[in-house]
C-alpha cells in the first residue's frame, strides 16, 4: 500500500468521525461511521474518494492534531476504514497506519501547508494547485563554464574497468517456497500467506513471479555466483535491502537485515571496494528520511550510525562523517575519478518530512556543486550514483539538478540510479534548446523478482584507468537468473547474460548522443521498441506495450526532470509525463 494511499486513509477517518453529513444520509443527519463507509465506497470507489473530501478532511485535521489526544483516536478510526474499504487485509490495515502515524504526524504538525496545497500533493493536480517545492534555486559559483568538447569514445583496446552494479536486493527473510504467491497481502510467498489456492502452483524455490521478493538462498547464489565471475574493479549498491512489508517492520530488522547483506557482499567480495547509496526502504517507516536539523528519536541517526560502521571498511572517515549527517558522501575512487553517492530521499516525492522544508534538504545539492566546482578545477571526472532517478524527484530538486549536470557536464561522466526494479535509462539535453544530449542517467534492474520479473544484476564497462581516460560507459551488460528454468531443476542456479546494450540495440558507442538516437529509432521501428520493452523487464513480460504505454516510456526515457512538458511535446500531449510518473511509482518501490 502506498504511503500517500495510508495518510489519506488516516485524513478520511478523522473526517467522518467529525461527522461531516455523507451524501445518502437522511436530510443530512449524521450517520454512523459504518454506514459513511459503505455509502462511500458505493459511490466513488475509493480511487474517486480522495479528491472529494480531502480539502474538508484537512481543515478539521488541522484543528484536531492540536491535541494530543486526537492522534491516538484519528489513527484507531483509520484503521476501522481501511478494513471497512478493503484497502488490504486488517492486520495490514491496523500495523501500517500504528507505525506511520508518530513520523507522518510530527512532520505534518511541523510543516506550514495548507490545507489545499496537502490535497494536490497527495491527490495530485487534478486535486488542486500545489507550487510550495517551485521557488528554490541553487547558487552555482561565478566561474565561466569550460568550453564544450564533445565526447568521443576511446580508441580500440583502450583499457577498461569492469564495474559491478546491485540495486534493490530486497530480502525477505520470511520468504517460503510453497507459499502462495497470489495473495491479498501488498507482499505475498510468505510463511503467513499461506497455501496456494487449488490447482495453483506454489513459491518457487529461487524466487516467483509475483508481488513477492527474494529468498536468502538467491541472494547468497547472486554473490557466490558474483564471487566467481570477476575480477571486478569497484561495485555500486544502490541501496533496498530490505523486503516490501512495509507495515511490520521494525529498526532492529532493518538494522539487521542492513548488516547481514553488507557483510554478506564482503564475505564474497572480499576486498573488492563497495561504494553503497541510501534507498528509500532502509528507513521505517518506508521513505521516512528527515533532514539533519530533525533531533532525537524522529532523526535518522539510528540507521545513518550503523551504515557508517557497515560500511567503514569500504570508505574512509571523511565519508563516514557525512553518511552520519545526511547519508552522503564523496571518495576519490581512482586517479582522476572522484564518485558522489547521493541520498535522493530527499528528492522523494514520498518523503512526508520535506513537507516542512524542502529547500535543498541538508545543503545535498550546494554540497554537491562544492564538489564538482572542486574536481572541475583539478581536472577530475565525477561519478553520481544514488537511488532514486532524479527525473523522479520533486520537481524544484530535478530542476536544480538537471541545471547542475548542464554545468559540469565536462565533469561528470557517469550517473547511475536504481529504484524503478526495471532496466532503463533518462536522458538530458542542453538546456537552452533541449536538444543536444549532454548525459544519461543508467536506471539498472532490479536483483528482487517484485513484480513479475527475474532477479537481475548489471556490470558497467568503462574507459578504464589511463592518462586522458574519459572514465565515460563504454557498453553495459545486464544478467538474469532465468526463474522458469531455475525452479524446475535441481541444479544450482545459473546466472546469465541477458543481452549486451551495444550489441543488441545495434549501438556504435555508448555516449549521450547514442542513447538520443536510440529513442528516436523506437519512435520509427515499433519492433525495436518492443525489444527493448521485453529487456526492460529482465526478459519476462506478460504483454507487449502499445499506444499510450509507449508514449510513457518514450517520455520516461526522455524526461531526465520532472514535470518537464517541453521534453515529451514530440511524442504526444502533456498528459503522458504525469502518466509516466505515476505509472513508474507504481511499478517499483
Amino acid at each position: 500500500m502506498h504511503i500517500s494511499t495510508v495518510l489519506c486513509v488516516v485524513f478520511l477517518q478523522h473526517h467522518l468521525a467529525t461527522g461531516f453529513p455523507v451524501p445518502g444520509s437522511d436530510h443530512g443527519h449524521l450517520i454512523e461511521i459504518g454506514d459513511a463507509v459503505t455509502s462511500l465506497r458505493a459511490q466513488f470507489g475509493w480511487r474517486n474518494l480522495t479528491c472529494p473530501l480531502c480539502k474538508t478532511v484537512f481543515t478539521a485535521i488541522d484543528i484536531a492534531l492540536q491535541n494530543e489526544a486526537n492522534m491516538d483516536r484519528v489513527a484507531t478510526m483509520a484503521e476501522e476504514v481501511c478494513i471497512r474499504l478493503h484497502l488490504a487485509d486488517g492486520k495490514v490495515c491496523i500495523q501500517i497506519i500504528e507505525l506511520f502515524k508518530g513520523d507522518f504526524i510530527s512532520a505534518l504538525t511541523r510543516s506550514l501547508l495548507r490545507p489545499a496545497e496537502v490535497c494536490a500533493l497527495l491527490v495530485g493536480s487534478s486535486c488542486g494547485h500545489f507550487d510550495i517545492y517551485s521557488d528554490w534555486n541553487v547558487s552555482l559559483p561565478n566561474v565561466p563554464k569550460p568550453p564544450v568538447v564533445p565526447p568521443t569514445p576511446p580508441k580500440p583496446g583502450s583499457p577498461q574497468n569492469r564495474v559491478l552494479f546491485l540495486t534493490d536486493i530486497h530480502w525477505d527473510h520470511d520468504y517460503a517456497e510453497g507459499s502462495n504467491p497470489d495473495c491479498k497481502d501488498p507482499l505475498c510467498c510468505r510463511n503467513v500467506t499461506g497455501h496456494p489456492h487449488r490447482h495453483h502452483r506454489g513459491a518457487g524455490r529461487w524466487g516467483s513471479y509475483s508481488k513477492c521478493d527474494l529468498p536468502f538462498r538467491t541472494v547468497e547464489s547472486l554473490l557466490s555466483h558474483l564471487a566467481e565471475s570477476g575480477p571486478w574493479d569497484w561495485v555500486y549498491w544502490t541501496g533496498d535491502i530490505p523486503a516490501h512489508n512495509i507495515w511490520a517492520q521494525t529498526r532492529a530488522q532493518q538494522l539487521l537485515e542492513l548488516s547481514t547483506i553488507s557483510q554478506l557482499i564482503h564475505k564474497y567480495l572480499g576486498d573488492v571496494p563497495v561504494y553503497p547509496a541510501v534507498g528509500n526502504h532502509e528507513s521505517t517507516p518506508v521513505n521516512s528520511f528527515p533532514p539533519p536539523f530533525i533531533r532525537g528519536n524522529h532523526s535518522s541517526a539510528w540507521l545513518y550510525d550503523r551504515m557508517a560502521e557497515e560500511w567503514g571498511a569500504w570508505l574512509p572517515a571523511e565519508a563516514q562523517d557525512t553518511i552520519r549527517i545526511g547519508g552522503f558522501y564523496t571518495v576519490k575512487v581512482q586517479s582522476g575519478l572522484r564518485l558522489v553517492s547521493l541520498n535522493m530521499n530527499f528528492c522523494a516525492k514520498e518523503n512526508f518530512w520535506l513537507l516542512i522544508n524542502a529547500t535543498d534538504p541538508a545543503g545535498q545539492l550546494q554540497w554537491l556543486i562544492n564538489i564538482l566546482q572542486e574536481s572541475e578545477s583539478k581536472a577530475e571526472k565525477v561519478h553520481i550514483i544514488g537511488h532514486i532517478p532524479p527525473g523522479l524527484c520533486l520537481k524544484s530538486w530535478s530542476w536544480n539538478y538537471y541545471r547542475i549536470v548542464n554545468r559540469y557536464e565536462g565533469t561528470i561522466t557517469g550517473q547511475f540510479f536504481g529504484h524503478t526494479h526495471l532496466d532503463e535509462f533518462q536522458m538530458f539535453y542542453d538546456e537552452e534548446t533541449l536538444s543536444r544530449p549532454v548525459s544519461v542517467a543508467f536506471i539498472a534492474p532490479s536483483v528482487t523478482t517484485y513484480v513479475n520479473l527475474n532477479p537481475g544484476y548489471r556490470v558497467y564497462k568503462l574507459d578504464g584507468d589511463y592518462p586522458g581516460t574519459s572514465h565515460l560507459v563504454v557498453d553495459h551488460e545486464t544478467y538474469i537468473l532465468n526463474l522458469t528454468e531455475v525452479n524446475k531443476n535441481i541444479v544450482p542456479p545459473r546466472w546469465t547474460l541477458l543481452y549486451r546494450a551495444q550489441e543488441d540495440y545495434g549501438l556504435k558507442s555508448a555516449l549521450p548522443a547514442d542513447w538520443d538516437g536510440l529513442i528516436r529509432s523506437f519512435l520509427q521501428d515499433d519492433r525495436a521498441f518492443q525489444h527493448f520493452w521485453y529487456l526492460n523487464h529482465k526478459g519476462h513480460i506478460s504483454e507487449p506495450c502499445h499506444d499510450s504505454c509507449k508514449t510513457a516510456a518514450l517520455c520516461f526515457l526522455r524526461t531526465g526532470r520532472s514535470g518537464d512538458p517541453q521534453l515529451c511535446k514530440s511524442l504526444t500531449s502533456a498528459h503522458f509525463i504525469e502518466i509516466a510518473e505515476i505509472w513508474r511509482h507504481r511499478a517499483m518501490c
